[in-house]
Formats: C-alpha cells, structure tokens, sequence
C-alpha cells in the first residue's frame, strides 16, 4: 500500500510554555516540585503573568513526538485541537513550520487553546502546571478517513482516553486504521493514566494495537506487575511490541520470543527532563518505519532521549542524526 505519510499523531494538542525558575518561585505559587498539576483558565492567566522571560511551542506528548520525527526527517501528519486563539495559531504554525500536516483547522468558537506553564529548576526538574482547555473538545467526528488517511502508522496517546469523547473516538482511529492497513501504536502516557484506564487499554493492546511505547511503570501498572522481572514474564503470549524505557537502565524491546536490551547513554549534564520519554519514542518509530532493525530502531530512540534531557525543552532539533553514529 502507498501510504500517505509515515507517521500520524491523535492527542491533546497543549501549547508549552517552557521557563526557568528559582526554586522560591514553586513555593509562590504553592506548587509540589516535579508535580503535574491541572488548573483552570484564571490559574493559568495568573502563572503566566507571574513567569518572566518564556519559551512557546507545539507540546504535549504525542505532538512533541511527532514533531521531532519531523526534525527526523520523516513524513509526519497531526490530528488534536485547538481554538483560533494566540496559542492556537503558535501551534498551529510550529507544527505546521516543521512540515507536518495539521488535519484540523483550529475552532472558531470554545475553550481557549490548551497550555502547560513548564516551570524548570537548576537541577532540570521540571514542574507543570497545565490547563487542557480545548483539547478536551477534540471529537468523534474529528476522526475520519479523510483525517486519517493512510499513514504507515498511528501513535495514539493514553491522555487521549480521559476525554469527553476519548474511548469512542480511539476506538474509531484503530478500525480506520485496521482497514487501511496502518499499524495502531499506542503511547501509554503515565502510570496514572493506566490506572484509570487499565481495563479499555488492556483490550486495546489485545485488539488493536501492534506497538506499545511506555515506560516500566506504565507496563507495570498495565500488566498489574510489581517488578520488571515479572513484567517481562507476562508479556510472554503478546504479540505486540513493547518497546520499554527503563531511565537510566536504558531500554528493553520485546516482541514474541525477541529480547532486546539498549544500554542507557552516558549524559553530561541533565538540564531539562522534559519529553525524554516523547524524544525516544520518536527516534525508535523512525527506524520503524524506515524498516531498520529493532535493536537499530532502541539505539536511535535512545540517542533521541538522551540528547534532549542535556536541552531545554523536549523538540529534536532539525539535523540530530548527522551527529549519530
């Protein structure tokens, strides 16, 4: 089959706005560090104001990996929503500037675009404050085989199942997607998210996902395991490839009876842990897609990761490849 681009994103589509911090400046606004907090739009119009020189880009999980598999090289498509707002045209032209293809227009009407304030301390901590605003509005009917098209493959994100419409709208991506022939990935998001959702993202490994990204917690919390050793036994049976980040014990591949396991880069210096997990993922379904062996496609994603936890902010910059080796 042809197919339209490479790689498509469906997630919640959040402006980031990325700042360094004092430590004196969590305790002012009574935030826990290292927390993922959510707040409503006056809390987010009052951080803003409080916050002194910031950076602004296309964020969120899924769209940081899609962004970067762009700055890859490859041929990427995005599919969340925004409103046409300030931030909604940021992101909308970010995403845009880097060759993917925005599926949906940003609304005219709603919540105002999604934002998370990345609040960053001097030991690369990162602490956020995030209000979801319209993202929350992204719908069934935003799903279509227009929208879809027909890309090698689709990587859903977990945040995407707390939505209104979240559950019937993924479910909707993954039987377009069977029928084009598009393989289903599936970012596990946070242990969190699993938690709420165990039940639906178990049936959707088991039906319609083929590739599962996600750290050990996230596989944890999936499988109900309370070590890797016994992750790695129940996942005896799955047909799916987990490719499994375990932080600075590397990663672990693990598809039917083949066992893969990347050692972790060595790293100067962490300045910003934010997108690590985005930033591998990125790099590991470049090589898939470009058919490279999986313990090529671990080694690429794990240099991807690497690289941005020593930057601010979670973007892969345009040409990261030309220094891999």
């Amino acid at each position: 089959m042809n197919h339209s681009v490479q790689l498509l994103g469906i997630s919640n589509a959040i402006v980031d706005i990325l700042a360094h911090i004092e430590d004196e400046f969590l305790d002012k606004i009574v935030a826990v560090p290292g927390s993922m907090t959510l707040i409503d739009m006056d809390r987010a119009r009052e951080i803003y104001a409080l916050m002194g020189p910031a950076t602004e880009m296309s964020g969120g999980s899924v769209a940081n990996t899609v962004a970067g598999f762009a700055n890859l090289g490859g041929s990427s498509a995005y599919i969340g929503r925004v409103t046409a707002d300030q931030l909604g045209g940021i992101f909308n032209h970010d995403m845009r500037s880097l060759g993917v293809d925005v599926r949906l227009q940003a609304a005219k009407d709603g919540l105002p675009t999604a934002r998370s304030h990345i609040l960053i301390t001097a030991d690369g901590q990162r602490t956020m404050q995030t209000y979801l605003g319209a993202c929350t509005e992204l719908s069934v009917d935003d799903i279509t085989t227009d929208t879809m098209g027909t890309p090698k493959a689709v990587l859903i994100e977990g945040y995407v199942w707390d939505l209104p419409e979240g559950p019937d709208l993924t479910a909707k991506a993954m039987e377009i997607a069977k029928q084009n022939g598009t393989t289903v990935a599936l970012s596990l998001s946070d242990s969190f998210c699993v938690e709420r959702h165990r039940e639906s993202f178990e049936h959707a490994v088991r039906t319609g996902v083929d590739i599962v990204v996600a750290d050990e917690d996230e596989v944890k919390a999936l499988l109900q395991t309370e070590s890797f050793e016994e992750t790695l036994e129940a996942l005896d049976g799955f047909d799916n490839l987990f490719a499994i980040t375990r932080s600075d014990k590397g990663s672990v591949i693990v598809h039917g009876d083949q066992l893969i396991v990347q050692a972790a880069d060595a790293i100067e210096a962490v300045v910003d842990t934010t997108g690590a997990g985005d930033a591998y993922t990125a790099g590991f379904l470049y090589g898939w897609v470009n058919d490279m062996p999986l313990a090529e496609c671990a080694k690429i994603g794990t240099f991807c990761g690497s690289t941005v936890i020593q930057q601010v902010g979670a973007r892969i910059e345009p040409g990261l490849l030309e220094d891999y080796s």
